[in-house]
């Protein structure tokens, strides 16, 4: 396994953009890496790193290289993983990377029943934007994306798309929690709790503002969900998130969770999605099943009310 051990070397100095970064985390001497990389180098018959003064960056040729790489060893990964299948040890490892809306509730829960089956599968996930999710994956950095308002890449291989209201939060007690559908006129009448900016819900509603002609003055905001929850709890407040998110919260009888009308605020797409053309695991692909039928019961049943 010389040849991976090598791809591995040069995988490892790209993320770290520094040999001495790459070989702590290697476990070798910068100096031996060093001369590594510079075989490599000869091998491949020109430089693949930009040499600066602090680290390296990865020049022309070396991006070329970098995605044989990446797919190489996680075409690899896939083959230790489908041969522990067979084995019957299902000894896999699924990673996914998504929006904060579906992280704590859906893909935990769906996490707990897959290791109900098959325990020794190892998970990680990572919460981050539909951007960032997609370099991600792009970058085998991930082996599946779920996140919301992805745009059109033709990188992606959707496997389920889904749409996904906003939904009004507040506490069970609150005036509007009388009704079933709100309108945002009714909605920014009282205090609102709001996501930070940068969060796919705060733009759909400030577009939304934006071409209603209202301004949104937030009296609380957070990039947490949890904090923005506990605003409402305590307060004649009102908070957002899209219906993947709510599932818990319409179990708890403190809290109210109500439909915005549509005509003020569109639904968004939630997006379940792998590389195209990559070929999973045996882990992965289960688990994306899994998933993409919950995906598709979610979308039947409606928003929670």
């Amino acid at each position: 396994m010389k040849h991976l051990r090598q791809l591995r070397f040069v995988d490892e100095i790209a993320r770290a953009s520094s040999i001495r970064k790459a070989a702590e985390t290697l476990g070798i001497a910068p100096s031996a890496l060093n001369r590594r990389l510079k075989d490599i180098e000869d091998d491949m018959r020109t430089p693949l790193f930009e040499r600066l003064p602090r680290g390296v960056r990865l020049n022309a040729a070396g991006e070329l290289l970098i995605r044989h790489v990446r797919r190489q060893l996680a075409e690899f990964e896939q083959v230790r993983n489908d041969i522990a299948d067979l084995e019957g040890m299902r000894r896999g490892k699924v990673s996914i990377a998504c929006s904060q809306a579906p992280a704590e509730g859906l893909v935990m829960a769906e996490i707990g029943r897959y290791r109900d089956a098959y325990p020794a599968v190892r998970f990680h996930v990572s919460v981050m934007d539909h951007a960032a999710a997609l370099r991600a994956l792009e970058a085998y950095e991930t082996d599946l994306l779920l996140t919301l308002n992805q745009h059109p890449a033709p990188s992606l291989r959707p496997l389920v798309v889904v749409d996904q209201p906003l939904m009004a939060v507040m506490a069970a007690d609150h005036p509007l929690a009388a009704r079933s559908v709100l309108r945002l006129r009714d909605l920014v009448a009282y205090p609102l709790a709001l996501p930070g900016r940068g969060f796919t819900g705060r733009e759909i509603l400030d577009e939304a503002a934006a071409r209603m002609r209202m301004e949104l003055t937030p009296v609380f905001e957070a990039n947490s969900f949890d904090l923005l929850i506990a605003f409402v709890r305590g307060a004649p407040a009102v908070t957002f998130q899209f219906q993947v998110g709510t599932e818990p919260l319409a179990l708890d009888e403190t809290l109210a969770v109500r439909q915005i009308d549509s005509r003020d605020v569109k639904p968004v797409a939630l997006v379940l999605a792998q590389l195209l053309g990559r070929t999973v695991s045996v882990a992965t692909a289960k688990f994306a099943e899994q998933l993409s039928r919950r995906l598709n019961e979610l979308a039947d049943t409606g928003p929670a009310n």
